[in-house]
């Protein structure tokens, strides 16, 4: 009996999951999109091969932090020019671009390679309910806390 290694070419017709947002806390929700991403919720996950799901995500506006994060975590851009450092506050953020916060911390939780950047185009986030993606046929993916 020898190990399975899964090959690019059996996942090549991805399948899609569709995570409801609502009052979910961003680091906790973003580290299961990111399992789901890489495919380490399945039997057959190889970490050379990216063998997972793609996610969509909807109702991004209105996720949540523990604690007082809202109003101390920031956000850093760096514009390339002497001083341009700027640091915007989480609150600030959610409000402007709440699909920002999302992506941003998923793809910390993402391999740091050309596999992860792979992994970061398959994820859809929207701050409504709504979205185009239904000829993808996603199917909706549970965030229920195991035991």
């Amino acid at each position: 009996m020898s190990t399975f290694f899964a090959n690019k070419k059996d996942y090549q017709d991805k399948k899609w999951q569709i995570v409801d947002a609502r009052d979910q806390v961003v680091g906790r929700l973003a580290a299961r999109i990111s399992r789901i991403l890489s495919g380490k919720n399945k039997p057959d996950y190889t970490p050379h091969v990216e063998t997972g799901s793609g996610v969509i995500v909807i109702n991004a506006a209105e996720v949540r932090v523990t604690g007082n994060k809202a109003k101390t975590k920031t956000y850093k851009f760096y514009s390339g020019y002497p001083s341009g450092l700027r640091e915007v506050v989480f609150e600030r953020v959610l409000k402007e671009d709440p699909a920002y916060v999302v992506k941003h911390a998923v793809k910390g939780m993402l391999p740091k390679s050309r596999l992860g950047k792979k992994m970061l185009t398959r994820l859809l986030v929207y701050p409504g309910s709504d979205h185009p993606h239904s000829a993808q046929k996603p199917k909706a993916y549970s965030l229920k806390a195991k035991n």
